[in-house]
């Protein structure tokens, strides 16, 4: 995180040659996710529909297919967590 997403997005390469992960659903859910930061919105919802092909599990599929959809403005916005209060 400190040196950004697209850092991050280049240690990712490596593994797409990976045998063991390059077909993982979780590989591309991260790869979404860290455009989504970068601000690629197009590009981190298609990989995110790419991870809920990748998987046949309701419940892995639910999450990327949720974000997604928040990325092409059909679904409810992101709700981020209240910040804590100082004193509770």
């Amino acid at each position: 995180m400190t040196d950004g997403p697209r850092a991050a997005l280049e240690l990712l390469n490596d593994l797409d040659t990976d045998t063991r992960m390059a077909g993982h659903h979780r590989l591309h859910a991260v790869r979404a996710h860290l455009l989504e930061l970068a601000d690629d919105n197009a590009a981190a919802r298609a990989a995110y529909l790419h991870a809920a092909r990748l998987t046949t599990s309701l419940p892995e599929q639910r999450y990327p297919l949720d974000r997604a959809d928040r990325l092409s403005g059909q679904g409810p916005p992101l709700r981020r967590r209240p910040s804590p209060r100082r004193g509770q």
